[in-house]
């Protein structure tokens, strides 16, 4: 029983993480990369469907992205998915074939901006992870009548450190994105 709460607990938190990780790619440094489009949902025929099943994406410089819908009837509706995307500040240019995708050169103040955007996310990930520690911790106090007061302490010493290894974890991540985006 403590293991699988325990279990369940080491996945939750994982999960958080991976979901941060995941956040940190939508965020742009500077560099075209087709994961800051993950995010993007165009209006097709109606549905709000992402641009990754409408279309493939490829570099071509370090700010240039290539789009190339499966779809060309859907061009209109995709540049103008990508033109509306908060945070993005990207220029598409149509040529009939394919969306050509400009990044803006990031300033000092929108890198700081960027800055700010991923301390939050990774701060909403070590909430998540904290929010995954006090169910467990609930869970184990239930059954503390069960297993005995020394099992459970046992558990929650466990599930303490594994909480402080992701939010660590999340930390380390946030360091490397943040020094990703001040590079010039």
């Amino acid at each position: 029983m403590i293991e699988d709460v325990i279990a369940q607990a080491k996945e939750k938190m994982a999960k958080a993480v991976d979901v941060v990780q995941e956040d940190f790619q939508t965020v742009r440094t500077g560099r075209a990369n087709p994961a800051l489009f993950q995010k993007i949902m165009v209006d097709y025929y109606g549905q709000p469907t992402p641009l990754a099943q409408l279309a493939s994406m490829q570099n071509i410089e370090a700010r240039t992205l290539v789009v190339t819908p499966y779809d060309k009837s859907a061009m209109k509706e995709i540049e103008k998915a990508i033109t509306n995307f908060p945070n993005l500040g990207a220029s598409p240019s149509n040529d009939g074939e394919v969306i050509r995708v400009t990044m803006p050169e990031l300033t000092e103040e929108r890198r700081k901006e960027y800055v700010k955007i991923v301390r939050q996310k990774a701060e909403d990930g070590k909430v998540s992870i904290r929010s995954v520690r006090r169910k467990a911790m609930d869970d184990l106090e239930a059954l503390k009548s069960e297993v005995g007061e020394d099992e459970v302490s046992r558990a929650e010493k466990e599930v303490e450190a594994l909480t402080k290894a992701q939010v660590d974890h999340v930390d380390e991540v946030l360091k490397k994105k943040e020094a990703e985006l001040l590079e010039v």
